[in-house]
């Protein structure tokens, strides 16, 4: 992956301590080690508090990882009620422009890094266990995983880890049918990254829903379907790179099913959340199973 400039107006703050989850989870897709330098800048923790920015979606958030990320800051978490605190504004914000589930997000952000205390993470700020890949060209640290000495991506701060992530899932055709999946359907999105093989641990799905059901964690969902800016985040998705699904799109109308969003049938059909309301007058986004709703006029 090529990183070049963006602006990401959000400053992570993450807390000193050390207490975590004790999940554990076999990675696969194995892939050769770069010929790239280690990333030597200076290893420092760091206790900051985290601010969101105000800032206008449409022009300022980008795909792209900055070319120039600063120092390493390194960060460790007394619990992971504080884990989930410094990083739920983080997930939101992916959710409202990559469609991945906040819910999904954290849970993987707990389980892969022990809710930011494992080894890997606290040398290489990567949350999600995402192994180098043929083209990544950043910063790399080796750690022992399904074998010894394995070649994993390395950033300077945690949310670009989370930014990561989303481009990681939404550019990778493996992935595709993870987003024709209902939003706030956790327990679907949590099989389908199993069975889409981001994981081999066969109990992947099940820990996952159980963080996401014990900490509650799809109430940051259910906060970004009903938040005012959603709309505004999701029309910078029409921008993201395409993933090829199975054509769905050769009638101007459908009935609601079980699961359906609005937002769930914009991305299958292509079209945009307003698109759908102008086209159904539509003053709110609710919707019925067994509703017909127009795609296209």
């Amino acid at each position: 992956m090529r990183i070049k400039n963006f602006f990401l107006p959000l400053i992570t703050v993450l807390f000193l301590g050390s207490c975590g989850s004790s999940y554990t989870v076999v990675r696969s897709d194995e892939r050769s080690k770069p010929n790239l330098p280690l990333n030597t800048e200076g290893d420092y923790v760091e206790r900051i508090e985290f601010i969101t920015e105000e800032y206008n979606f449409d022009t300022n958030y980008r795909l792209e990882l900055p070319e120039d990320p600063g120092l390493f800051k390194r960060f460790e978490f007394r619990s992971t009620e504080e884990y989930i605190k410094g990083f739920a504004p983080v997930a939101k914000l992916e959710m409202m422009h990559f469609g991945i589930p906040a819910s999904i997000t954290l849970a993987q952000g707990i389980l892969e890094s022990g809710a930011g205390r494992s080894n890997l993470v606290q040398k290489s700020n990567n949350h999600f266990g995402i192994k180098c890949h043929q083209g990544w060209n950043g910063p790399w640290v080796s750690h022992d995983d399904d074998a010894p000495s394995e070649c994993f991506r390395k950033y300077n701060l945690p949310v670009y880890s989370y930014r990561d992530h989303s481009v990681f899932l939404r550019t990778r055709n493996r992935y595709a049918s993870l987003f024709t999946l209902a939003i706030d359907d956790y327990k679907s999105w949590a099989r389908g990254l199993k069975k889409a093989g981001y994981a081999t641990d066969p109990k992947y799905p099940q820990k996952l829903i159980s963080i996401i059901e014990n900490y509650r964690l799809h109430r940051y969902d259910d906060e970004v379907l009903k938040s005012n800016l959603k709309n505004k985040g999701w029309l910078v998705m029409a921008n993201m790179p395409k993933i090829k699904t199975k054509k769905s799109q050769s009638t101007d109308k459908i009935q609601v099913r079980s699961g359906d969003t609005l937002y769930s049938i914009s991305r299958r059909f292509g079209v945009s959340v307003d698109e759908l309301k102008r086209a159904n007058a539509l003053e709110d986004n609710i919707i019925s199973v067994g509703q017909e709703l127009i795609i296209r006029q």
